[in-house]
């Protein structure tokens, strides 16, 4: 019987494929596939994870895939021509768009890193679940501005390539630290002078009264749960937002992240 080139990983009746061999091996070294140029190239810019290899697809010419493969040469990342069948085994799916890079895990920053910045805009999320609601929450406070994110520790490398993805590659610049618990964290940012602003509806005051203008931890729970007791109570402010119609019901987590980041854009550009 023949030994198969990867005997360790591969047993004898596996159907073996590109996206199979993948599958195994990213499983036993804590790889794992981004997809897409924005996702790609947010990897490599950004530098907050090893890139290993990334794949092209060798019929398809794009901008895009020049200057990625140009900024992986410069840091030393290896850059493969293959076709698009390849690519899709590789990614197990077809909509990669020509381009993925086989990478590590992303790098977190310690919980005291985020206050370093001129003036923290730190948000906190708590019971996000959907990696696409996560990814979608990023997108819209990095483009507000937020300075970094906090979120609680888990495996969120399961759900890495969702989420970068539903960020527009925003996951990958953004500041982000995890820790077990908030509270001390928070605790931490007041002794700061950093204010703590809860997004809840609980004796809250709308969003456009409150002065959001100064360094801050927004904290936004997820649309089920909300908050916990221990992080709402550590909040000095509460805030909501108010709405154009008569709506009993609550705004997606994504949507209440949007909306009071970009007032807190508008409030701080207003005092510049």
């Amino acid at each position: 019987m023949t030994k198969h080139l990867y005997s360790d990983i591969i047993s004898d009746g596996d159907d073996f494929s590109v996206g199979f061999f993948f599958e195994k091996v990213l499983s036993m070294t804590n790889k794992i596939i981004l997809e897409g140029a924005i996702s790609v190239k947010a990897a490599v810019e950004a530098g907050n994870r090893d890139v290993f290899r990334i794949y092209t697809d060798n019929k398809k010419v794009s901008r895009d895939f020049g200057y990625i493969c140009r900024k992986a040469k410069e840091n030393g990342i290896e850059c493969i021509r293959t076709n698009a069948d390849t690519i899709s085994e590789i990614t197990q799916g077809s909509t990669h768009g020509g381009i993925c890079a086989e990478v590590g895990e992303r790098e977190y920053a310690e919980p005291d890193a985020l206050f370093e910045s001129e003036k923290p805009f730190i948000v906190l999320l708590e019971g996000i679940e959907d990696p696409y609601n996560f990814g979608d929450i990023i997108r819209s406070v990095y483009a507000a501005g937020a300075t970094g994110i906090i979120v609680p520790k888990r495996n969120w490398m399961s759900a890495d390539a969702v989420v970068t993805r539903a960020s527009a590659g925003a996951s990958e610049f953004i500041k982000a630290a995890e820790v077990e618990d908030f509270v001390p964290f928070l605790k931490e940012a007041k002794r700061r002078g950093i204010s703590v602003v809860a997004a809840d509806r609980k004796d809250a005051v709308d969003m456009y009264s409150a002065d959001l203008s100064g360094s801050l931890v927004l904290a936004v729970g997820g649309s089920y749960r909300g908050l916990s007791k221990p992080v709402f109570d550590e909040a000095e402010t509460k805030i909501f937002i108010p709405y154009g119609n008569a709506f009993r019901n609550s705004l997606s987590a994504a949507g209440a992240a949007a909306a009071i980041s970009f007032e807190i854009l508008r409030q701080r550009s207003a005092k510049r």
